[in-house]
């Protein structure tokens, strides 16, 4: 899927992250989420998935985007 089809909820002109390289949290046009953010060794995801760390803070953001 592309970028371009995903809602950017979080990382919109708030704090240090304007750019495509920081923590952000996405809405897919099936209202699921897609995250991005560093590449976390908390542990081994399965094959296929990955894990990644991402702030409170963009949490916290992305739920206020959504008036949660």
């Amino acid at each position: 899927m592309a970028r371009e089809k995903l809602t950017r909820l979080t990382g919109n002109g708030n704090g240090n992250c304007n750019n495509d390289d920081c923590p952000n949290v996405y809405r897919t046009t099936s209202g699921s989420f897609v995250v991005q953010g560093d590449l976390s060794e908390a542990f081994i995801a399965p094959a296929g998935e990955g894990v990644v760390e991402i702030p409170e803070e963009t949490l916290r953001e992305a739920f206020h985007a959504l008036g949660w």
